[in-house]
């Protein structure tokens, strides 16, 4: 039973009743069980995706099973999926994983191999609240982007290294320009905070010394080393 269960011939080549009913019970159940770990192991997200993720696989494996081993039915199925996108916008990395996590189990049982489905199901699944619970890839610091405008007679080189030294702020100033036909300077740095830090104390500490001008806190693209 196990042995015909991990098979890698067990691929379903004549649709029957039986194995489609096998086959969309699993991966519904697979689905589920992956929109789980998504949702426990993930901080922000969408029903809309936690739904689309437990449907998801049963789809891939009907489409699958449709197809069996005819090859005319499998070029018309990659010119369709050609055209179909399954987010209205790219989201986050993980949740390109998960997609592809979903439909490889998806596939996995339209082939008919139900136990690689469910093992490698597991596996994953437990391995991404491994990587949630070690906090895998997690930096100890945020950089940010800090644009702070000060007055023409402040002097830009060294205006806010106090500040900066007082609240352990690592920083690097990468831009300065000139605003209000040049009776202002507005400078751009990027700053490196610890999570300890107190952002309101720092902001405070700066608009002291630039005299209650514009002030910006926003995060950054910029690869941060962790």
């Amino acid at each position: 039973m196990i042995d015909s269960l991990f098979s890698t011939t067990a691929s379903v080549t004549e649709l029957s009743f039986s194995n489609a009913i096998l086959t969309l019970l699993l991966s519904f159940a697979l689905g589920a069980m992956i929109s789980f770990t998504y949702m426990k192991t993930q901080t922000v997200y969408t029903q809309s995706f936690a739904l689309t993720m437990i449907v998801l696989p049963t789809i891939v494996a009907i489409i699958i099973l449709l197809i069996g081993s005819n090859i005319a039915r499998a070029f018309s199925l990659a010119g369709a999926f050609s055209i179909i996108r399954f987010r209205s916008a790219p989201g986050d990395p993980k949740d390109i994983a998960f997609v592809l996590f979903t439909m490889a189990s998806g596939l996995a049982c339209g082939v008919g191999a139900y136990g690689y489905a469910i093992l490698f199901t597991i596996i994953l699944c437990l391995l991404m609240f491994l990587l949630k619970a070690v906090k895998f890839g997690s930096k100890s610091s945020t950089q940010k982007l800090l644009k702070v405008t000060i007055p023409e007679n402040l002097s830009y080189e060294e205006a806010f290294a106090e500040v900066f030294n007082v609240f352990n702020v690592q920083y690097e100033l990468r831009k300065v320009r000139t605003t209000e036909l040049g009776s202002l300077y507005e400078l751009v740095y990027a700053v490196t905070l610890d999570p300890s830090t107190n952002q309101k104390e720092l902001l405070d500490a700066i608009r002291c010394r630039n005299g209650n001008l514009d002030i910006s806190l926003t995060m950054t693209p910029t690869v941060v080393e962790a």
